[in-house]
């Protein structure tokens, strides 16, 4: 055990002699892990490889499914010269959070900040679907810290069940403790950068969210505007892709029979399960199949989405869940589903502008809800940006580029 320590130690000490400006300590609010530099784009203007971009998440092996790293050169080499070389670093750090009952909990994050330089402003992330531990924005190099390569701080939380708290059941699509991760982790972050001299310039903050993250970025919008609206004024919020009404996505889903993303059915049914308190079954909702290998598939958090869809191999509903799990009138099932209404997230008035997102051609998250999220939202300050933009994952990079045209 000493060894261990010193090692850590030593390691820690290491880190701060490369970057002097990070204090390698255990702050009371935010205890830094690791901190690396390194930049969105070399010097040549390429995008460095280890850039994470989102897998398109469909069954086969087809050359397509990486369509959406091809889409992010094509959308590069468009905008060269606009982009910013600046080296970043990557401060991944714990922090004090809560559990979804509200005790306390350690959680882990990432922070992503201009290695030099002013700080315009706070950029809360809340990141997209991932199945996998090594996904998790602590251990990896996210394509939105392009958006921090413009003088921003970006903070992105693991979420519960992801970095490390990996050994945890991630509750998802339960709207309340996600969106909890992400603001506590901005509460942590806040005294830290003025800790090391780093505070944004502005107290406002922008906020930022693609697909889970998209509807994850309207609940933090919600809890930030109820809870903290001194601490943390909101400026502007980009949501995209986002399954904002999951009762509408259960409806269409079953109207339809198909899924654009097996995983997320089990994922969706025991997230908000654990989030709610319900204390379903999952033998009433999934077939033996899937039911079988259900720990090892998902909870294991070995395999991406792309890899969990492949194992479950089918986007037939009827293939994956029960008749009764197919029907809201089961008794079970309207449990389930007015669980899946408490954790839409568009029941509430937005203060600030919101720019919404959404590609037509989407098959994994159903348009519908972008259609839900206008009609409810059409009377505040409401951008829309729906077109005709391809699959799910390449919808993904157009708004992470749109939003990085758009930010001064």
């Amino acid at each position: 055990m000493r060894k261990t320590r010193f090692a850590l130690l030593l390691l820690l000490c290491l880190c701060a002699c490369r970057h002097p400006e990070v204090e390698l300590m255990d702050f009371s609010t935010f205890e830094v892990i690791s901190v690396r530099k390194s930049s969105v784009v070399d010097r040549n203007g390429n995008l460095n490889p280890e850039v994470m971009v989102m897998e398109e998440p469909n069954l086969s092996d087809d050359p397509d499914t990486k369509v959406a790293r091809t889409s992010v050169q094509t959308m590069f080499q468009s905008m060269l010269g606009t982009i910013h070389h600046k080296d970043l670093l990557h401060i991944a750090g714990i922090f004090q959070g809560h559990d979804i009952d509200n005790s306390p909990l350690k959680q882990s994050g990432k922070l992503i900040i201009p290695a030099e330089g002013k700080i315009k402003n706070l950029i809360l992330v809340s990141h997209y679907t991932i199945g996998a531990k090594f996904e998790s924005p602590s251990e990896t190099f996210p394509l939105e810290a392009l958006l921090a390569a413009k003088g921003y701080a970006m903070v992105i939380a693991d979420y519960i069940g992801f970095g490390i708290t990996s050994n945890r059941v991630h509750p998802y699509m339960h709207t309340e403790s996600t969106a909890r991760s992400v603001v506590d982790m901005a509460l942590a972050v806040k005294p830290y950068l003025e800790h090391i001299g780093r505070a944004p310039e502005s107290e406002e903050v922008i906020l930022f969210g693609y697909s889970q993250g998209g509807s994850t970025t309207l609940a933090v919008m919600d809890l930030l505007q109820d809870e903290y609206a001194d601490e943390f004024p909101i400026r502007k919020v980009y949501a995209g892709g986002g399954p904002h009404d999951l009762a509408a996505t259960y409806d269409k889903a079953m109207e339809l029979n198909i899924t654009g993303i097996p995983c997320a059915i089990p994922m969706i049914v025991q997230g908000v399960d654990i989030g709610e308190n319900l204390a379903l079954e999952m033998s009433d909702f999934f077939k033996p199949r899937l039911l079988d290998h259900y720990d090892e598939w998902i909870n294991s958090k070995a395999f991406t989405v792309h890899e969990i869809n492949k194992l479950i191999d089918t986007r037939d509903l009827r293939d994956i869940m029960t008749e009764e799990g197919r029907d809201k009138t089961n008794p079970k099932t309207a449990i389930l589903y007015q669980a899946l209404l408490a954790n839409s997230v568009l029941n509430f008035q937005p203060r600030a502008p919101i720019f919404l997102f959404h590609s037509r051609d989407d098959e994994t998250v159903p348009f519908i809800n972008a259609l839900r999220a206008e009609e409810l939202f059409k009377t505040y300050d409401l951008r829309l940006d729906f077109g005709n933009y391809g699959p799910h994952a390449v919808a993904c990079v157009r708004f992470i580029f749109t939003v990085y045209k758009d930010l001064p």
